[in-house]
């Protein structure tokens, strides 16, 4: 396969490492003269912590509002009633606060106020589409009027992502939305925030930063700029994420498991394609309900295992990150996910037998369904894998 030879850069301008949440929402929007600053929130964060109060008491007059209530994998009309807040108060600029799926929504909804969104249907104009072929097809379409700032309390990192996700109810499929200026003009990374954010959560999502890493270095499109970040990521996370499990104080575990997760996320900004744990992960969320991170934590391991046979040097490098180059990745892998406490099989996280074909029919429309290293063609090379992670 052909290596990625260009890295697309994405519009954020600045990440803030360290500095209290309040105090970074406050600075920006000085800077950008924003008047009407729109919060959306996790709702945990909204309801249960003074958190929000705090970024809303730091903007004082600039903020407008606060809105809360976006489900798992962002539904489409939790996203359309985000939007219709947003539109009431006039917002001129937006801040998330909170996990992947408020991240996400925060990043829809500036497109539904560019484009007037106000329906389910309407989506389907915007959303990338893959093709019987396997073409992904990206709808091109004028970026928003207005920016976001995002405070991610998880580490699945898609703030730093152009690519956003939102489910189709009415088929359980979580899709693809992908433009440039999508991406916050700033990220703030402030683990203090996170030490609300309950254990699974914040280990599940940390591993989905992993699955990031590896894929990127078991992946034969990537390069040395990518593969570089990845090594970096996972180190950090290898060493973040015990850290934290045995102490939820430490706050430069913390902060440490933030960097690394960035760093994860910028090989596939740059454009290395995910493989098979990624597509697979997509269809297990949306589809399954099976929270983001835990989706990694389950098929993350079984993927490298399937894909051994045609990438084992690639692999090696994993290994050596997870501190034995001796060792299949998939074992490390294993061994450093069950270290956390997370879920190992698809039955421990609810899915059944009985669902696998559909999963594997859904993950060949993936945008990555198509780019494992080890290729897969059809709905049987996806079962293949699906039935080693069942028990």
């Amino acid at each position: 396969m052909t290596k990625v030879s260009h890295v697309v850069l994405t519009a954020t301008e600045a990440v803030s490492l360290g500095m209290p949440a309040a105090e970074a929402v406050a600075n920006i929007a000085q800077t950008r003269d924003a008047r009407r600053v729109f919060i959306l929130a996790s709702s945990h964060l909204n309801r249960n912590t003074d958190e929000i109060r705090r970024i809303e008491a730091a903007l004082g007059a600039r903020h407008a509002a606060t809105h809360d209530g976006i489900q798992p994998h962002a539904p489409r009309e939790d996203v359309l009633k985000a939007a219709a807040r947003a539109r009431e108060v006039d917002a001129d600029f937006v801040v998330t606060v909170g996990g992947g799926s408020v991240t996400d929504a925060g990043k829809i909804l500036l497109i539904c106020l560019k484009h007037d969104i106000t329906t389910i249907e309407q989506f389907d104009e915007f959303r990338v589409r893959v093709e019987e072929d396997g073409t992904v097809f990206s709808p091109q379409f004028a970026g928003p009027d207005i920016r976001a700032v995002c405070v991610p309390t998880t580490l699945s990192g898609g703030e730093f992502n152009p690519l956003s996700g939102a489910t189709d109810e009415r088929i359980k499929l979580k899709q693809a939305y992908v433009q440039r200026e999508m991406v916050p003009v700033m990220v703030v990374l402030d683990p203090a925030i996170t030490v609300h954010t309950p254990e699974w959560l914040w280990l599940s999502t940390g591993v989905r930063s992993v699955d990031h890493a590896t894929e990127t270095l078991a992946s034969f499109q990537s390069n040395d700029f990518a593969d570089g970040l990845a090594d970096s990521a996972l180190r950090l996370l290898a060493e973040g994420l015990p850290r934290v499990k045995a102490d939820p104080t430490d706050l430069d575990a913390r902060l440490k498991c933030q960097i690394g997760a960035w760093q994860s996320m910028i090989p596939i900004i740059a454009g290395v394609p995910m493989g098979a744990s990624h597509a697979i992960g997509h269809v297990l969320g949306g589809t399954c309900d099976v929270p983001h991170g835990h989706t990694s934590c389950v098929m993350s391991p079984f993927v490298q295992a399937y894909n051994l046979s045609v990438n084992a040097e690639r692999q090696k490098r994993i290994s050596a990150c997870l501190g034995d180059a001796g060792r299949p990745a998939s074992e490390l892998l294993d061994a450093l996910i069950r270290g956390l406490g997370m879920p190992r099989s698809l039955a421990e996280v609810g899915v059944t037998e009985a669902q696998l074909p559909l999963i594997a029919e859904y993950t060949l429309e993936d945008i990555w369904g198509r780019t494992n290293p080890r290729p897969i063609t059809c709905a049987e090379d996806v079962m293949a894998i699906l039935r080693t992670a069942l028990v």
